[in-house]
């Protein structure tokens, strides 16, 4: 009796374990990349920046109409004189082993945040110390004012200022972290970690989401499923026979090709992006023929948006002409020192090699050819260089090595390259201090190295204007002036699209980053 008795004891635990291993909420997506660095601070890859989403959280972030709300931040003031913020983190936040998140570990972040991004470096400029008050209060000392210092500290793409634990924000800047230790949302299995193939997060079940309802990326990251897996599927059209089949349930980022055959698909949504990318051509300023700013100015004129334009989205609901460097339809969308260029003028791209006695060089660029959304890109840009007498060399490769590759400084004999073709999100180009491109302090810049003084300064003028019409006169001035220099050369906006089985359900609008908070699938 008592062996049949234990029997059907083990028979019902096995049974309830097993209702609810079936009960767990599951989501397959296949992001837009694969994932090879885990450190968001030390590399600029979007797909970089979607995995530190999942694990790390932020001290502030913007909402649906990018205002920046707080995060991990419960309170805030600023002195009189606006030399010192002071920031109170909110209760219950703890790392993922367990330990509470403190002040030390927010400067700790900070200070390593900003040697990397953008805005970051200028804020640093600005910074006279950190002061941690007691463990959850630190304040922000600075020699000089700082109008957009939450903005900086709450930007919401490439760089993003995540939250690390200070024995891992101390780590070299340059240098990778050994930790995937946050305080967010979701927790990274690092033992299924199948590299090239599996990413595994579950739900942090001690996280306390904030009171508000969840608006763009803040407020309240409220998680509705167990485990979230990215699933990694090279091929284009293998990712959607899968989404088909329902082996998965979501790709990030679709070829426009197959937007028109899901979009007649039963069971099948498009998911589209809430705001704009855009498209941009970037050249190294170290190495011949692009060290001659005549060169760079050459291939200004040379290009030509709507090819770039088509071959890579195709159909015009999703794509747009816009010369202005900070995109438009936005505060500082602007065409100021624009006139002429990226208009296909093969003559006078011709007269400007000519002049800088232009040898034939041939100009090295990598093409990513499994990220469907920029991979046509180098080829358009090959034809249209070619029109105006430059030569061109196109090298295939996947997205990740050619996230390495641009990051070597010699020659293209030695594994470097000449000029790349990529894409930015809106939100990471809307103003002087947070485009990437525009950073021109040499070998602090990022890849390409601008180095130019006078844009410095220019970028330093943001930081002292108050109202919209000085940020307007100066994004101007800094559009204009590095147009002249040619830090890089917009080639149009484009929407991305991605398509999800109908089951699972997303927020209204989509945030701007893709997240995973507020998703269920039901």
């Amino acid at each position: 009796m008592r062996r049949l008795l234990a029997a059907s004891v083990i028979a019902l635990a096995v049974a309830l374990a097993s209702v609810a291993a079936s009960a767990e909420t599951v989501l397959k997506v296949v992001m837009h990349s694969d994932v090879k660095t885990l450190d968001p601070i030390q590399s600029a890859a979007y797909i970089t920046r979607n995995f530190g989403y999942m694990i790390y959280d932020t001290l502030f972030a913007v909402d649906g109409k990018f205002e920046v709300k707080p995060q991990m931040v419960d309170t805030w003031k600023t002195s009189d004189d606006g030399l010192v913020w002071t920031f109170r983190l909110r209760d219950g936040l703890e790392w993922h082993d367990g330990t509470p998140v403190t002040a030390e570990d927010c400067i700790a972040s900070l200070k390593r945040w900003s040697a990397r991004d953008a805005m970051g470096q200028k804020l640093a400029a600005r910074v006279a110390e950190y002061k941690a008050i007691d463990p959850k209060t630190f304040e922000i000392v600075l020699k000089e004012k700082f109008g957009p210092l939450l903005d900086a500290i709450g930007k919401p793409s490439t760089t993003v200022p995540f939250m690390m634990p200070k024995r891992v924000a101390e780590t070299d800047p340059f240098q990778q972290i050994d930790s995937s230790i946050g305080s967010g949302p979701f927790i990274f299995k690092r033992d299924e970690w199948k590299p090239g193939a599996k990413l595994v997060f579950v739900k942090n079940t001690k996280y306390k989401p904030r009171a508000e309802p969840m608006s763009g990326l803040a407020g309240g990251k409220v998680v509705d499923v167990d485990r979230v897996e990215w699933v990694w599927i090279p091929d284009a059209e293998t990712r959607v026979n899968a989404l088909l089949n329902g082996e998965i349930d979501m790709i990030e980022s679709l070829d426009h090709d197959y937007l028109t055959t899901l979009e007649k698909t039963k069971g099948i949504q498009i998911l589209r992006s809430s705001v704009t990318n855009q498209y941009a051509f970037r050249m190294n300023w170290l190495i011949p023929p692009f060290n001659d700013v005549r060169v760079r100015r050459a291939a200004a004129f040379a290009l030509s948006q709507e090819e770039f334009l088509q071959a890579n989205v195709g159909d015009k609901r999703y794509y747009r002409i816009c010369k202005a460097m900070f995109t438009c339809d936005s505060p500082l969308a602007s065409t100021a020192g624009m006139d002429g260029l990226i208009e296909g003028n093969v003559a006078k791209a011709k007269e400007l090699l000519a002049e800088a006695h232009y040898d034939g060089t041939p100009v090295v660029m990598p093409q990513p050819t499994d990220l469907g959304a920029i991979k046509q890109l180098a080829p358009v840009a090959k034809a249209q260089l070619e029109r105006a007498g430059f030569k061109v060399d196109v090298q295939p490769m996947d997205w990740q090595s050619m996230v390495a590759r641009v990051r070597k400084k010699g020659p293209p004999s030695e594994g470097g390259w000449n000029a790349l073709a990529t894409s930015w999100a809106q939100i990471d180009i809307l103003n002087p201090l947070t485009t990437a491109f525009l950073i021109a302090t040499c070998d602090k810049a990022l890849a390409g190295w601008p180095c130019d003084a006078k844009l410095e300064k220019l970028r330093d003028k943001y930081v002292e204007a108050n109202t919209l019409e000085e940020k307007r006169a100066v994004a101007d001035a800094v559009q204009t002036y590095a147009m002249q220099v040619v830090t890089h050369i917009p080639l149009g906006e484009w929407f991305s699209v991605g398509a999800a089985r109908d089951d699972v359900h997303f927020p209204k609008p989509l945030p701007p980053v893709t997240v995973f908070w507020g998703v269920s699938k039901k």
